[in-house]
């Protein structure tokens, strides 16, 4: 999920260096560096669906 959510960020950051959008706030660095961070955590693990709960294995009779 935070995979697609920073490709959702570098795709605006392309969008506003091609449309030359700039403001104090919110730059092309700005999202760069968040879509950067974003990759970072899905490289990480987080976000992911792991189940933690222990699998019960039953045996069939």
């Amino acid at each position: 999920m935070l995979a697609i959510v920073a490709a959702v960020v570098f795709a605006l950051a392309l969008l506003f260096d091609l449309a030359d959008v700039a403001s104090d706030a919110i730059n092309n660095g700005t999202l760069t560096v968040l879509g950067l961070l974003l990759i970072s955590l899905h490289f990480a693990g987080v976000g992911t669906s792991t189940n933690w709960r222990p699998r019960r294995y039953s045996r069939r009779r």
